[in-house]
């Protein structure tokens, strides 16, 4: 076996904790059951969201006879997004896998999806799909599916289940995604923006045996929310210009024209324009429309503050494409290209 050194490390396992103390043990019993197997070197990296009871003393104690476990504790509950940021950015293993603390994502997976990665060089992540999810259907299953519906929408990311936490990632596709608020669940539509390729596989789910769930389906409003932002970030966020500036020219030109109209009207017909519900139409629609082009200079001028200064790249380049295997120097032809 490969020694679990930082410098050697093959795999970071990064799981957020929040009031799991009746599922620690068994959660750390399961991993190291799947892990010491595979012969590779890796790391448990659990990150405790400021809990209630007494996780945060159980992964003290833990780590003490586990030198595979590294915990991580946050000084109030941040949340599950900056919970997930602070394993990415304490990972030090070439592949990144994060899941669940509550054992509803299996660990007995993980192997699988890391062969399957091993397989597939062009691939940048692999996230679970919960084909047979053991959850009630009302609060759990129906919200998610209308949230996936909307996610892949919207992003332009088709996936069965972004909420599966379940997911296996090159250190290198993530390196550049920042997540915050609670954009844990568009990480692969943020790390396609970065030319990550994605994609999907049925992984086991089970029942929660211990604990409360922390999601109701108030959690769709909050998607709906995140996901405007991840829109916008997409596809608006090197060109706010054209965001703002085409609402504002969509609400300036009818402004435009209705006072135009209303100047004809009083100047060549002398009709009286002072009590016309036109023309407070007329300018409330060209203040808006002022506004929002406004809106875009500043957005413009701003992308280029926190590009210019910096040194910041308005793109990044991507490797050359990876190969399964190196070609025969002695040989006179080119290997075959993957299909």
């Amino acid at each position: 076996m490969i020694e679990n050194t930082p410098d050697a490390l093959e795999v970071s396992i990064v799981v957020p904790i929040y009031n799991e103390e009746e599922n620690l043990g068994e959660l750390l019993r399961r991993v190291h059951e799947a892990m010491e197997p595979t012969g590779r070197s890796w790391e448990l990296i659990c990150i405790d969201d400021c809990s209630s009871d007494t996780s945060a003393t159980l992964l003290e104690q833990f780590a003490t006879t586990r030198p595979w476990l590294h915990p991580l504790y946050l000084i109030r509950n941040y949340g599950q997004s900056a919970a997930m940021q602070a394993g990415f950015d304490a990972a030090a293993g070439a592949v990144v896998v994060t899941l669940d603390g509550d054992l509803q994502n299996d660990p007995a997976d993980i192997p699988g999806l890391l062969d399957m990665l091993d397989q597939r060089p062009e691939i940048d992540i692999i996230s679970g799909w919960r084909k047979n999810r053991q959850d009630r259907y009302i609060n759990r299953k129906l919200p998610s599916m209308i949230a996936n519906g909307l996610i892949s929408r919207m992003t332009g990311v088709h996936l069965h289940d972004y909420g599966c936490s379940l997911k296996v990632y090159r250190s290198e596709s993530i390196r550049d995604v920042k997540i915050y608020g609670e954009l844990h669940r568009f990480i692969p539509a943020l790390a396609a923006q970065f030319g990550a390729k994605v994609i999907e596989v049925p992984v086991s789910h089970h029942a929660r045996m211990h604990g409360q769930s922390k999601y109701g389906i108030d959690r769709t409003l909050r998607v709906v929310l995140d996901l405007l932002w991840v829109k916008f970030l997409l596809r608006f966020l090197h060109r706010p210009m054209h965001a703002f500036g085409g609402a504002g020219i969509t609400l300036l030109l009818p402004g435009l024209l209705s006072l135009g109209v209303l100047v004809v009207e009083k100047v060549f017909l002398g009709e009286n324009i002072g009590g016309r519900p036109l023309l407070l139409l007329g300018v409330m629609l060209t203040l808006m429309g002022v506004q929002l082009v406004a809106m875009g200079l500043l957005g413009e001028i701003l992308i280029r503050i926190y590009h210019e200064p910096a040194g910041r790249a308005q793109y990044l380049l991507r490797a050359a494409p990876r190969r399964r295997g190196k070609a025969n120097p002695t040989s006179k032809t080119a290997p075959e290209p993957n299909s």
